[in-house]
């Protein structure tokens, strides 16, 4: 079976995927975590892999960049792969002054400066957030590894260069951690097929320290993300 952006078989897909948004992040966490990785797609250079971690199938999947990039493959998966749970892997911005760079973000909600899910919502407020069982099963994984970890609301925006700081100045007082590009919309999908899904992420900017990770950082520099996220993920499936 194949969609416009995945070239795969169904059974090629496990039913747990793992969504880190850049094309060698996916590379990079299929050849150094899973056993027997499998390259099964790669239309438009959008890498897919699967393979097992602890002994459960896994995939990992670049969801690409932005909420319509997360929207066409979390869609996709789910639709015609019939994938059950999706874990985002990726990277967010702090706003907050206690919000250091390297530290790992769960949002239990996501904000969103875009009309997507208002429109998909018959013109209403979606809430958008976490799947319950799967956050505190990743929780529970991280404080077992001694990870540094804040749990909160972040801010999914449609937007990369936003013209000033009032944006975040306002997220700020609201008490909104971080600011990235996909949670919204992966809640959204996610909710509509009546699956489970999280996004996590690790800090590699602070947007008001003007701090900043490099490229390369950012494709190897998640380890401790990734690890509790297999590790969570693979202990859910065995319930």
């Amino acid at each position: 079976m194949t969609t416009p952006h995945i070239e795969a078989d169904p059974e090629d897909i496990a039913p747990l995927v793992l969504l880190p948004g850049d094309p060698l992040r996916a590379k990079f966490i299929a050849q150094t975590y899973l056993d027997d990785a499998k390259l099964v797609t790669q239309v438009r250079n959008m890498l897919g892999f699967t393979g097992s971690f602890d002994g459960k199938r896994v995939s990992v999947f670049s969801s690409g960049m932005g909420m319509p990039s997360m929207a066409i493959y979390a869609t996709e998966l789910v639709r015609a792969f019939k994938v059950e749970k999706i874990l985002r892997v990726g990277s967010c911005g702090s706003i907050d002054d206690e919000l250091n760079m390297g530290q790992i973000v769960a949002a239990l909600g996501a904000s969103t400066d875009s009309n997507m899910n208002r429109v998909r919502f018959g013109g209403f407020d979606f809430a958008a957030t976490a799947d319950f069982e799967m956050l505190v099963d990743w929780v529970r994984c991280a404080e077992q590894k001694g990870a540094n970890i804040r749990v909160g609301n972040v801010l999914t925006s449609d937007t990369f260069y936003h013209s000033s700081n009032n944006i975040y100045d306002l997220c700020r007082s609201l008490g909104i951690l971080a600011v990235e590009m996909e949670a919204a919309a992966l809640y959204r999908v996610a909710a509509e097929h009546q699956i489970s899904a999280l996004a996590v992420m690790t800090v590699s900017d602070h947007v008001l320290k003007k701090e900043a990770m490099s490229s390369s950082e950012r494709e190897t520099e998640f380890k401790s993300m990734v690890e509790i996220s297999l590790k969570s993920i693979t202990n859910e499936e065995k319930k």
